[in-house]
């Protein structure tokens, strides 16, 4: 019991922060005409995330992660989709039937949306950081069933969290019907992705062996 108590408050720690894999889930939930239309984004964010977590909890992501070469290409990889991503929310503009305006990259077909949500839930260094160093160190208490009992229980914390910002968005959508919320919340989600890309660009520049 205390293995599963303890994976649940510390995956809604680690998740709830508002973070570029949030906002996009969200934002699938809000610009798709129905919610099911949203579905490959939170199936692939949950996915990534449960791998992610399993790889932290039996301390294989942690050996991948020693690798200097791999954690700059990946960092560098992230980047360029935040800076992508960033740019595409920022030329949204919903229309008053709630649908967006031609030019519009928001409503994503389900190929993108598996795309981006792979891009942002395992191409943002700090993501995989945060996971190997608190979840991998955490399950470090834990053996057996326990910790099985324990990667369970974040797990479980993370689709149900991504379920319902999908849920949410739609939500929004259909209280926003003249799209002026939405708006300004996929300018402010652009801001903070490239802050985000930003960051991470520092970040690099200042590891890098060739500077």
């Amino acid at each position: 019991m205390e293995a599963i108590v303890h994976g649940l408050i510390l995956a809604l720690g680690l998740i709830l922060p508002l973070g570029v894999q949030n906002v996009f889930v969200f934002t699938q939930g809000a610009a798709q005409p129905r919610l099911s239309k949203a579905l490959p984004a939170v199936l692939a964010a949950s996915l990534c995330d449960t791998l992610l977590i399993v790889l932290a909890v039996f301390g294989v992501s942690a050996i991948v992660l020693k690798f200097e070469a791999l954690r700059m290409l990946l960092m560098l990889g992230g980047i360029a989709f935040l800076a992508y991503m960033g740019f595409a929310l920022w030329r949204t503009r919903p229309d008053s039937s709630g649908h967006n305006k031609k030019g519009s990259a928001q409503a994503l077909p389900s190929s993108k949306q598996i795309a981006f949500a792979i891009s942002v839930s395992l191409l943002n260094p700090h993501a995989l950081l945060d996971t190997v160093g608190v979840i991998g160190t955490s399950a470090l208490a834990y053996e057996g069933d326990a910790r099985l009992l324990f990667a369970a229980a974040c797990v479980i914390v993370s689709w149900l969290w991504f379920v319902g910002l999908a849920c949410a968005g739609s939500v929004l959508r259909r209280f926003d019907g003249a799209g002026r919320v939405m708006g300004v919340f996929n300018r402010c989600s652009a801001l903070f992705i490239w802050g985000t890309a930003l960051i991470l660009l520092v970040q690099w520049i200042s590891d890098t062996p060739f500077r």
